[in-house]
């Protein structure tokens, strides 16, 4: 995990990222109810450009709700774009804003879950989504407890450096999804970490599971792995944009009293019921975008075109 600030990042080649990065800075000093409306707008004229990300929503729409009308596939598809403008605003409130106007455009639902959860001192996996929010999703989780997460190092050095500083200004540290070691010694020593199983990661370490309508999804083994080795609780939090442009809810579920932990294959499909549920909190702000299920079962043929 990068925090140090190098002279290299004001080499001329950055310059471009750095411009960038002080256009969004400004952009997000504007009011939340005017950010709302550029985000939607921004997505809208955005997808035009995305054509093929556009298709691998309608196509992942498709597989995971095959009844659903034709008409309102499209209307979803039509939202989750303005989500995905409103993600790029939100990144900006998540690194940029101070602690007190982030406090002032969220309310939170179940705490007392997350604290029943941490008196046992046996560490809490904190199960997410891979919403469009989530970077804001982080940093208010963060406001309401200090946590470790999981993240995917970024190729960019100086957007390395800027993502960790954000993500750091309310939580304690970020781990690189793959450090086994250190998640399970984090857990060990009773802390909270925070980590989003929802996502096709590959064949290995993977474990075919049903996922809404999906017989084969593709499932991280990574949850039931940590669980066996840590024994920590699970309990999930999800944050959800409201429709009228009042700001988020932050939703911490009970723990998981019931998870299958003797059995991989059941472990996998009910964690995917499980983000199954939280995805349907709002399903317009899920990440539809990426290829859930391009990794097929051996002798299987691709799912997208």
């Amino acid at each position: 995990m990068m925090t140090t600030f190098k002279l290299t990042f004001l080499h001329p080649r950055n310059w471009v990222t750095w411009a960038g990065l002080g256009f969004l800075w400004l952009l997000v000093q504007l009011p939340y109810p005017v950010l709302a409306r550029l985000g939607a707008g921004l997505g809208r004229s955005a997808r035009p450009f995305l054509k093929r990300r556009e298709r691998i929503a309608r196509r992942n729409l498709e597989l995971c709700f095959p009844l659903m009308d034709d008409a309102l596939r499209e209307v979803l598809i039509e939202k989750n774009f303005k989500s995905l403008g409103m993600g790029l605003i939100e990144t900006g409130m998540a690194w940029f804003w101070p602690d007190k106007r982030v406090r002032r455009w969220f309310d939170v639902e179940g705490y007392q879950h997350l604290q029943a959860a941490q008196a046992s001192q046996r560490g809490v996996m904190v199960v997410g989504v891979h919403f469009m929010s989530l970077e804001l999703g982080g940093r208010v989780m963060g406001l309401c407890q200090p946590m470790m997460a999981t993240y995917r190092p970024h190729n960019n050095a100086l957007m390395e450096w800027v993502q960790t500083r954000g993500r750091m200004r309310s939580n304690k540290s970020m781990i690189d999804r793959r450090n086994l070691k250190g998640l399970v010694n984090a857990l060990k020593q009773g802390e909270a970490v925070w980590f989003a199983p929802d996502q096709d990661y590959g064949r290995k370490g993977s474990i075919f599971a049903p996922f809404f309508s999906v017989q084969n999804a593709a499932t991280t083994n990574g949850t039931f792995v940590l669980s066996r080795l840590s024994g920590a609780k699970m309990l999930t939090v999800t944050m959800v944009r409201k429709e009228d442009c009042s700001g988020y809810s932050l939703h911490i579920g009970q723990a998981l009293s019931d998870y299958p932990a003797q059995d991989e294959f059941a472990a996998a499909s009910y964690m995917n019921r499980v983000i199954e549920r939280e995805i349907l909190r709002a399903p317009e702000q899920y990440l539809w975008i990426h290829r859930r299920f391009k990794t097929r079962p051996v002798g299987e043929p691709s799912l997208y075109n």
